[in-house]
């Protein structure tokens, strides 16, 4: 007993030690709680998510050994707030790896994931947990359970079923192993996609390479140039603020060729950073692992705690959209090949040709060239244009925080208070391009949003992006796509600021997969709005108000290339629900299948999917697997409540707090079809979304 208690307290005085050593093991006296982010070090990950495995297993093992009846209070609730320190630091350590990654962090991220594999397998898989939850479930009406109570009961049950717990111990083992597996190849995936990415240049050293682009993406490659010691050359990228003005204004068809084709075979060069064969093991152990829980495919067990809930709806609704994109698309090819035969071309028009002529059609058809905008959206802007519309809306303020702990120099970060002055969330932004940051856009959190013991804990939250960069005497400026995309995430960051919840597996964006999108996607249409305009687009140079005149140009344009977006977008979610319908394991030729799929719905040559399969990280290294068709069917819903808004005017205060209570501040704590039914009276109207992109 005596040299019992020696060795506790020796591990107690070792954890004590560390704690001091490791910021990530002690509570952090940072202002609201942030990540001492200059504090933390690479070799802190692995010890703390050791310590945060430890300490989630004892509170598991704790919940097991209650000699009570099972019941919410004891049995639930501790499931819910227990792993707090193991999620605490994977939310940090996750959010870098996308946003700052370098060579040790994916190192970290190649040991520590099997390990977390293995832990929340050992959880989702504990026969003795599991008959607790199924106790306290089936017993669940004589509970007298508040509304986000039983949904978040349903859940656990739910979950704990989808993640094999009524599977034999057999069928559990062979899960366990391709969850491991399935976690390990999608961490490759990621980096495979990032290492091709950061591989390419394009470097110029003869001026007349440069014709039709802007003084500003000139600028922009020289500065690059530079930064990679290549000074008096232009250097562009496969980033998107370097890739897409390339493609648009560049004339020298055969550059604009290598960066369209560099950018669309990332990961597809039969080298070492190639992803075909990740793509088809991970298909196939996705199949195996639906058809071990009882579904006939992948699509199935996803969709099934979706609201789509079958690959039927889900392509009844593409395919409706399908049927007005195409011929739009055919359109707009036709308004091209017209000016490239009046150029005396002499070509067909090519998948990189569309940016470069259809910029060509906007000028004619509407005399407005994007580069005339870009001055009056610069980021700063912008960004304050996004924070006014949720003040307006909303009531909240958004405050920047100087001297605050981040991750990179870019990132700032805010304090968020609500109308009453109450602290509402710290909100970080970090929106320029890096070699170790992913591409794309995104929200996230350091820190989900919960009430336990009575004490109410305020959220972290973050939102990433890949924006033009700054020059020497340029400040940020944006394009359109890049305002609605900042706009975008501020809506998935109001959604995670504003919830209201009590548990963290309901609060915020934590909602099913295809209601994700409706905070955000309802946040653009104040983007471009007139009256939003009038608020925030300056000339950066002059401060001059954006006149009316482009104004007017801009809601002119619109709807413009609305056959292309659309059409590649679908393309995209085409692919992701075919690959996930498979119903049979075996290897699949990748560049066949895309072939295939293309052919089979009838896309056009001229237009690709948006993402192909070895760079389409929505559905191999995040959730979206089976789900990127949730950005159109959440647009069913955004359109249907913006004109909720314009039927009673864009700040109407009755509206916002209406969508603020109900589906903002409710995360999802209830089911997202009757929310949406209590913020708008009734199911949203398909027709509006083909309304929204002028297809009908």
């Amino acid at each position: 007993m005596k040299k019992l208690l020696v060795t506790s307290l020796t591990c107690l005085m070792m954890i004590s030690c560390n704690q001091k050593e490791n910021p990530l093991l002690s509570e952090f006296s940072t202002p609201f709680g942030v990540p001492p982010f200059e504090q933390i070090k690479p070799e802190h990950y692995l010890p703390a998510f050791e310590e945060g495995i430890r300490q989630h297993d004892a509170e598991i093992a704790a919940i097991i050994a209650n000699p009570e009846a099972p019941t919410f209070k004891n049995t639930i609730e501790p499931l819910e707030f227990s792993g707090m320190l193991l999620t605490q630091v994977n939310l940090i350590f996750s959010s870098l790896t996308e946003a700052e990654t370098n060579d040790e962090l994916q190192a970290i991220a190649k040991e520590i994931s099997p390990k977390l594999t293995e832990h929340y397998d050992n959880i989702s898989l504990n026969g003795e947990l599991f008959a607790r939850i199924k106790t306290v479930y089936e017993n669940r009406d004589k509970e007298n359970l508040d509304t986000e109570q039983m949904k978040v009961l349903e859940n656990h049950y739910k979950d704990f079923v989808r993640a094999g717990a009524l599977l034999s111990e057999e069928d559990k083992a062979t899960l366990r192993e391709i969850n491991k597996e399935l976690a390990m190849l999608s961490i490759q995936y990621g980096d495979n996609a990032l290492a091709e990415s950061n591989a390419f240049e394009l470097v110029i050293d003869n001026e007349t390479d440069l014709a039709g682009l802007p003084e500003a993406v000139v600028t922009a490659a020289a500065d690059e140039a530079a930064a990679r010691n290549k000074a008096g050359k232009w250097v562009f990228t496969l980033d998107a603020p370097s890739r897409i003005p390339f493609l648009q204004y560049a004339d020298n068809r055969n550059l604009r060729e290598k960066v369209y084709k560099a950018y669309i075979n990332k990961a597809d060069n039969d080298n070492e950073f190639d992803n075909k064969e990740i793509v088809s093991k991970m298909v196939n152990l996705r199949l195996k692992k639906a058809n071990l829980l009882g579904f006939n495919t992948y699509a199935d067990f996803a969709l099934d705690d979706r609201m789509a809930k079958t690959d039927a709806n889900v392509n009844d609704l593409i395919n409706r959209v399908w049927a007005y994109a195409i011929p739009r698309a055919k359109e707009e090819v036709a308004d091209m090949q017209k000016i490239i035969d009046a150029e005396g071309g002499e070509f067909k028009l090519a998948p990189w040709d569309w940016w470069y002529y259809a910029e060509k059609v906007r000028k004619a058809k509407y005399d407005l060239n994007e580069d005339e905008l870009k001055p009056y959206f610069s980021l700063d802007n912008v960004r304050e244009g996004a924070f006014m519309v949720a003040n307006k809306l909303y009531g909240i303020t958004i405050t920047e925080l100087k001297d605050m702990p981040v991750y990179h120099p870019d990132v700032r970060a805010f304090e968020v208070k609500d109308a009453d002055g109450k602290h509402l969330a710290v909100f970080y932004t970090d929106y320029f391009p890096r070699a170790g940051k992913r591409a794309g856009a995104w929200m996230y959190n350091f820190r989900e949003a919960y009430v336990q013991d009575g004490k109410e804990v305020r959220p972290i939250v973050y939102n990433v992006a890949n924006f033009t960069k700054p020059t020497a005497d340029t400040p940020s400026l944006l394009t359109i796509d890049e305002v609605q995309t900042l706009f975008h995430e501020f809506g998935h960051a109001l959604h995670g600021m504003l919830t209201r919840c009590h548990y963290p597996s309901v609060s915020g964006t934590s909602v099913a997969r295809d209601f994700v999108e409706l905070p955000s996607q309802i946040n653009e249409h104040w983007a471009t709005h007139p009256e939003v305009l009038k608020l925030y687009a300056k000339h950066y140079q002059t401060g001059e108000i954006i006149p009316d005149s482009l104004i007017a140009k801009m809601e002119a344009a619109s709807k413009f290339n609305q056959g292309f977006a659309t059409t590649e977008f679908l393309a995209a979610a085409i692919l992701d629900i075919r690959w996930h319908e498979i119903d049979e394991v075996k290897e699949y030729d990748v560049r066949q299948f895309e072939k295939e799929v293309a052919q089979s719905v009838g896309l056009i040559d001229e237009i690709t999917y948006r993402y192909r399969s070895t760079y389409f990280s929505h559905i191999f290294t995040n959730d979206y697997c089976a789900g990127y068709y949730s950005y159109i069917w959440a647009e069913v819903l955004d359109a249907d409540a913006f004109d909720a808004f314009k039927e009673h005017g864009i700040f109407d205060p009755a509206t916002a707090k209406a969508f603020r209570e109900n589906i903002l501040e409710k995360g999802g704590s209830e089911d997202p079809m009757k929310l949406y039914r209590q913020f708008r009276g009734a199911e949203p109207n398909p027709d509006a979304l083909l309304r929204n992109r002028g297809l009908k």
